[in-house]
């Protein structure tokens, strides 16, 4: 490891004294209360998100562009869009639903988008849905142009992209919400160097998680500021009706396990019980749904554990299984737990309730990433160091650019600094070769 520069070295100190600082004292104390009843934080929209206009049809969608985000929002109904695809990439377009923190939902209210050609035909492996329980927290789904050789909807052109709101229940919400739109683009493997079928048999056994002193690691609202982790146990909390997300890199072979616990609530009631307390969900690094899990709390210890994924492999697109067919490519894996608004009918819903989240990452090393024809990480893709140092930092999407900005910011000053001293010794030499002439003239 290379050693870090004075400087380098001190911003970090400062931003992880920061960072400790502000989530020792989010923290709930035991036997405390709040003060006063705050509102749930909203989710955080993606720094540079656009405003955009779905249509009801095809006619003047508008485009939406492979690497940009979007910001719209949709009643229930379907908005369209229009794309323009490569012949060599697989293509994930994401839709994420984020309405007001709070808010109801009818239950088994939906988001499901689909990628389709002018034709009207949906493309394979579409389309991508996810369906909330009795809480509207921020839902994603995801519809995709997979790259197979001589498949449907590989040749280069125009595309659509349907994403559609389901509301049929007597109790679904009719308001609009917002929803976040992302395109993400994974490069196509070099010719002969990726599989074409699931791969065989892998570790299915049920996780073994980390039983070390936890560590605190506050969520974020959303995908765009969800906290990183890496292997080990974190310490988080939280109130009724809200939804903390966190990421884990996981590169190629390897295989996450995770569990999410929450401790005793003060309860109001002498009893009560939600159904849907305590939820575990897992995404993709595109936003897909991979798996998701969820145990009923009474105001007792709850825990609830995903089982292990399978390996990370690209063969995974071809499996049978949704959960398998989650886990294709190496990147970033977004970890969603939400406490059920129910909860808040027979607890303090204005205190937080501690969450432990334990999270263990196995394998990898031994399985070969498959060769790209571009770089994957220039995609949006892959595990690379700044992911990992990432994770053991602890740090959110912009706090971590804003830790490159600072990387570059103190390198700029060192070679600053590094020009001005060699300019003044090249002076000072050339001063005193100077003198060492005159005084040796006659």
């Amino acid at each position: 490891m290379k050693p870090r520069l004075p400087l380098q070295s001190g911003l970090r100190a400062v931003r992880a004294a920061l960072l400790a600082g502000a989530l020792g004292a989010a923290l709930w104390p035991a036997g405390s209360a709040l003060a006063a009843p705050q509102p749930l934080p909203e989710y955080r929209v993606a720094d540079g998100a656009r405003r955009i206009e779905g249509k009801p049809s095809t006619a003047d969608a508008p485009l939406l562009e492979t690497g940009a985000v979007y910001e719209d929002v949709l009643a229930p109904g379907e908005r369209v869009y229009r794309l323009n695809l490569d012949a060599a990439s697989s293509v994930y377009v994401s839709a994420v639903l984020h309405p007001p923190p709070g808010t109801a939902a009818g239950y088994g209210d939906g988001l499901e988008v689909e990628v389709m050609t002018t034709g009207g035909r949906s493309c394979p492996g579409n389309p991508g849905r996810a369906a909330f329980g009795y809480d509207a927290v921020p839902l994603g789904a995801v519809g995709q142009r997979l790259f197979v050789e001589d498949a449907e909807c590989q040749a280069a052109g125009t595309y659509y992209v349907k994403v559609t709101r389901s509301a049929a229940g007597k109790d679904s919400p009719g308001a609009a919400w917002p929803v976040e739109l992302q395109v993400r683009r994974e490069p196509a493997p070099a010719a002969g160097a990726a599989p074409t079928a699931a791969p065989g048999a892998w570790p299915s056994a049920s996780p073994v998680l980390p039983g070390s002193d936890p560590v605190p690691r506050g969520g974020g609202t959303g995908f765009n500021d969800a906290r990183a982790l890496g292997a080990g146990v974190w310490r988080d909390e939280l109130r009724p009706g809200q939804t903390r997300f966190y990421r884990v890199p996981l590169d190629w072979g390897q295989q996450l396990g995770i569990g999410a616990e929450i401790a005793k609530a003060r309860m109001t009631k002498d009893y009560g019980s939600a159904s849907d307390g305590l939820t575990l969900a897992l995404y993709s690094p595109y936003r897909g749904p991979v798996e998701s899990r969820g145990t009923s709390y009474d105001g007792k210890q709850a825990a609830v554990t995903l089982p292990r994924t399978a390996p990370v492999a690209y063969g995974n697109r071809f499996a049978d299984e949704a959960a398998v067919r989650g886990v294709r490519v190496a990147g970033w894996y977004y970890v969603a737990v939400t406490l059920g608004g129910k909860v808040g009918e027979f607890t303090e819903d204005a205190a937080a309730v501690p969450l432990t989240l334990r999270v263990a990452v196995s394998g990898g090393g031994s399985a070969a990433a498959p060769v790209y024809r571009e770089s994957l990480g220039a995609a949006g893709f892959g595990v690379g160091e700044a992911e990992r140092s990432a994770a053991r930092e602890g740090l959110t999407a912009p706090e971590a650019a804003a830790a490159r900005e600072d990387d570059r910011s103190a390198m700029r000053v060192v070679a600053v600094a590094g020009f001005g001293a060699g300019a003044v010794l090249l002076l000072g030499l050339g001063g005193w070769v100077l003198l060492a002439r005159r005084s040796g003239r006659p």
